[in-house]
Parts: C-alpha cells; structure tokens; sequence
C-alpha cells in the first residue's frame, strides 16, 4: 500500500464512529499509477448508511492530494469481511476491543 495514499486517507473519517477509515481497518488497497489512484475499501457493514458519504469524501481527498492524477478508482469490496481485528491497536484499544 502506498503510504502517502493512506496518510491522506487519514483525513477521512467514518462518521458513524468519528475515526478514520484508514485506522479503522476498511482501506484494503491504495495503489498509486501512472495517471490513477485505485483504492479497495470495505465498510464495517454492508448495511452502512454512509457508504457513499465516505467514497465521495476519499475521492474528494485524493484529488486533491494528488492534483496530477486523472481517475481515482475506488472499489467497494466484501471480502475479506472486515472485523474489528482489522483496526489499528490504539483504535482497538480505545474502543475497549481486545488487543
């Protein structure tokens, strides 16, 4: 994974919880090409409401990070399920999950 990807995607935060999506384990890809950015991202939920909310904000972020990139993908995947084992230990560990 591309780590300037992910330090921008920090910015991006899941408002049903009010952490972002990168620590909270839902960034499965963030690959940067030539001309594009792709990015594989889950959601805690299939149900949730804000879906779409966050894909435009992460589009959002990285063209504007990335101003001499033309597309950013962003791909919505189920698999592998995402669990709470995923997030960061200092997420973890604040929401009271074990470590």
């Amino acid at each position: 994974m591309n780590e300037d990807i992910l330090t921008a995607l920090k910015s991006v935060i899941d408002p049903e919880v009010g952490i972002n999506i990168v620590d909270l384990g839902l960034v499965y890809r963030a690959d940067l090409g030539a001309s594009e950015i792709n990015i594989d991202l889950t959601m805690t939920s299939p149900a949730c409401p804000m879906g779409e909310m966050i894909i435009d904000d992460i589009r959002r972020t990285l063209q504007s990070s990335f101003p001499e990139t033309e597309t950013v993908n962003v791909e919505l995947v189920w698999d592998p399920p995402w669990t709470p084992s995923l997030m960061s230990e200092e997420i973890r560990q604040q929401l009271g999950f074990p470590l």
